[in-house]
């Protein structure tokens, strides 16, 4: 009779003690075979993390593409505080200066009571007046103009720079300056100025307009003056004033004897 022998398969697991007490039977799991000892690190799969934070705790950034340009636009609100400090500063020093030269006129005033000066065209010659030809004309007109400082503790210096002009309806026709010279006080000056006109053209109109008024007897003129002073206090100048004089006057002809038939003078000094 042969020889029968059983030989365990890979199936069935080699007897032990702890696999007789917890038989799969038994415990009704199946046995996990021990996990293998990892060779290298298994990186984490990538995650998305989300943090909250306060409103109050987040800053924004521009873009890099927008750096630049906000770079720029800060460069420029500096730029334009300084801007706004350099104006205001250049206006409230303006605005004291202005208080402060009122404030100087007011006692100036106050202390010696100045008056204005009063001035008046008392004389007049008129050279080169032609009116037959259409050509220009180069009129010369010889004023004596009498300037009366009434203030009894103030004396005046003319300065250089001053204008006198001579219009007939807006057009010019000679002018010429004041000489510079000191008026002492109450003191009353006749100042002469000679005004000249060079290829002066005029018109249809304004020499027919002219023609009219001298046939008439009463051709209007106005004189205009500007002067710039200062007032001389005990031994101290003033800073400079600007005197403005406008005189209407008419003479009766436009030739060396004319003479003025009426004047009327508004004249006005500025402080600063």
């Amino acid at each position: 009779m042969a020889d029968q022998r059983v030989h365990p398969t890979t199936s069935d697991p080699p007897p032990s003690s702890s696999s007789a007490d917890t038989s799969p039977k038994q415990s009704g799991e199946h046995p996990k075979p021990p996990n293998p000892p990892p060779s290298k690190p298994v990186p984490l799969p990538p995650a998305t993390y989300v943090f909250q934070l306060p409103r109050e705790q987040i800053f924004r950034y521009p873009p890099p593409e927008n750096a630049k340009k906000f770079e720029a636009l800060t460069r420029r609100k500096s730029r334009k505080s300084c801007c706004r400090r350099c104006c205001c500063f250049t206006f409230c020093l303006l605005f004291f200066l202005v208080i402060a030269a009122a404030v100087s006129a007011g006692v100036l005033y106050l202390v010696f009571r100045f008056k204005s000066p009063k001035y008046t065209v008392t004389n007049i010659a008129i050279e080169g007046m032609n009116l037959t030809s259409p050509a220009p004309i180069s009129p010369g007109f010889n004023v004596t103009i009498r300037a009366e400082n009434p203030n009894g503790k103030v004396g005046i210096y003319y300065l250089e720079d001053s204008a006198v002009n001579v219009f007939f309806n807006d057009v010019k026709f000679s002018d010429g300056v004041l000489p510079v010279f000191y008026q002492p006080k109450k003191n009353t000056t006749m100042i002469h100025v000679t005004l000249t006109g060079s290829n002066v053209v005029i018109g249809g109109a304004v020499r027919t307009a002219l023609s009219n008024e001298q046939n008439q007897g009463t051709v209007p003129f106005v004189v205009r003056l500007k002067a710039p002073v200062k007032l001389k206090v005990g031994s101290a100048k003033t800073w400079k004033f600007t005197v403005k004089v406008k005189c209407d006057i008419v003479t009766n002809t436009l030739n060396e004897k004319a003479k003025i038939v009426s004047t009327n003078c508004d004249y006005s000094v500025r402080l600063w």
